[in-house]
């Protein structure tokens, strides 16, 4: 009896997950390939090049995309800290398709135009989102179907694997030995396309296009553990609290699933598309944006239900879904292009940036950053909030704002130097020790976080996209759409940064 018991409560824990959690079987060829040692999609483990555990610094776990709710990636470290990760590292890892930095022009301009070809290489090639930094790793994932873990001093491959193939387009979450991926490619097949035409409710990015979903590998050598498969596209990166990983995906549904064992433990249809809005958790609220219904919700960690939905006038139906909320004391912060109108034979945007309560979904406070000319893909930038702040950047105007969280009041507008075609702004400011840093076109920033004045710059090369900057100790780590990581010392952007002795 005990052993029928035990297969009826398999059975259950099986049905209950629509995921297959603990399946660990890819169509990818496994180490040791007796047929082709040599396969590119084995998972590559170089042990020697793991970190001594001295040099194992920096935060413990990474929960969210841009380092945390509030969207601030930097991290300090202690003053018995190896003098390396003080002082700061330079180096650059070329991945799997790896694009000269010194090229000022992405692969395909020649066909798209220089405007166009820059997104599509950060969709398909480059790493759309910064990177990870725990116990002296970087990881990374980019879309050219990679995800690697680098030594943080060396900027050495640790590993490389490529679990499905699409692209992962995420900021990898780190917890407990376990790496988090979340795959989905901006794609729609044409069945998708005609529905949307008909029916924009029912349509879903990445459906039937490849296998979507979040992938669990090991920190240590990146062996695949479980993975959770989804009919949309999983592209957002999931946030991390109270033993669940919390995704959103392009048919328009979101999840809580088991860290651990990748077992479903809810699912709310909202409706919408999920695009690289990655949610964000603040005291057992999941905060999440979708796109086509342009709405955020806040839902229930524990239940899923949603306690409130907000939305922004006039959002373009991409435009709440491509940016991703920050919280911060009760307040949520959220951006969208919005209002679209032709001026002068041209599309033109407006960026809205609304503040919300966090427990209750009030309105705080609206305001308008501006409007400028239409940009392609990913058209919103990602809030940061820090000290009663709000730094956001807008792509319509090549601008960034420092705006008080409370009364929605503009303290100061940046204007990025030569934007570029494609516009500049997408990526979250990270605050460091008094210091703004900005990563956006091919170059790092720093910036007098009272007035907006400018105090340094880096030339890295390349371009960065929906990128902060991860800072810890006297590094700064980055993602490159030109598929790189790259590492400088803060103080190649700003000369008078020092770490107290």
């Amino acid at each position: 009896m005990s052993h029928l018991r035990s297969i009826v409560a398999l059975l259950a824990v099986a049905a209950g997950s629509a995921a297959f959690g603990a399946d660990v079987s890819v169509p990818h060829d496994p180490r040791g390939n007796l047929l082709d040692p040599l396969s590119p999609f084995a998972t590559l483990y170089l042990p020697r090049n793991a970190p001594s555990p001295v040099d194992r610094v920096g935060p413990k776990r990474w929960t969210h995309a841009y380092g945390g709710p509030n969207h601030n990636a930097a991290f300090a470290v202690s003053a018995r800290a190896p003098a390396w990760i003080r002082h700061g590292v330079s180096w650059n890892f070329p991945e799997a398709r790896a694009w000269p930095l010194s090229k000022e022009r992405p692969f395909g301009a020649q066909i798209y135009g220089i405007k166009e070809a820059l997104p599509v290489q950060t969709q398909s090639y480059g790493n759309a989102l910064g990177v990870s930094v725990v116990g002296g790793v970087v990881y990374a994932e980019s879309d050219d179907s990679f995800a690697y873990a680098i030594n943080a001093r060396t900027g050495h491959l640790i590993w490389r694997a490529s679990p499905v193939g699409n692209t992962l387009m995420g900021n990898p979450l780190v917890n407990d030995n376990r790496v988090y991926l979340s795959a989905g490619s901006v794609a729609f097949n044409f069945a998708n396309v005609t529905l949307y035409a008909r029916d924009p409710h029912a349509a879903g990015r990445g459906k039937d296009i490849s296998y979507n979903g979040i992938y669990c590998l090991s920190a240590h050598d990146g062996k695949l553990l479980w993975y959770f498969p989804t009919a949309g596209d999983a592209m957002p990166t999931p946030a991390l609290a109270y033993g669940a990983l919390y995704i959103s995906t392009g048919d328009g549904n979101i999840y809580a699933i088991d860290e651990r064992t990748g077992v479903k433990r809810w699912v709310t249809h909202v409706g919408g598309i999920a695009n690289m809005s990655s949610p964000t958790v603040w005291r057992h609220r999941v905060f999440v944006a979708m796109s086509v219904l342009p709405n955020i919700y806040a839902l229930d960690t524990r239940t899923g239900r949603i306690l409130w939905r907000g939305s922004i006038p006039g959002a373009a139906n991409t435009g709440m879904g491509d940016v991703s909320p920050a919280v911060a004391r009760g307040i949520v912060v959220m951006d969208a292009v919005a209002h679209p109108r032709t001026v002068d034979g041209h599309p033109t945007l407006d960026t809205i940036v609304r503040a919300y309560d966090a427990r209750s979904g009030r309105v705080l406070w609206t305001h308008d950053m501006g409007r400028g000319p239409k940009v392609p893909a990913f058209k919103g930038g990602v809030p940061m909030i820090h000290r009663g702040m709000v730094y956001v950047g807008s792509p319509i105007t090549s601008a960034y704002q420092a705006i008080n969280v409370r009364s929605g009041q503009v303290a100061w507008t940046w204007h990025v130097p030569h934007a570029g075609p494609a516009g500049a702004g997408r990526g979250a400011p990270t605050y460091y020790r008094g210091v703004l840093y900005i990563s956006t076109g091919p170059d790092v920033y720093a910036l007098d976080p009272r007035s907006g004045r400018s105090i340094g710059r880096h030339h890295v090369g390349g371009r960065f996209g929906i990128v902060s900057p991860t800072i810890v100790g006297g590094t700064i780590y980055l993602g490159n759409s030109w598929d790189w990581i790259d590492a400088l010392p803060v103080k190649a952007v700003n000369p008078r940064f020092h770490l107290p002795l």
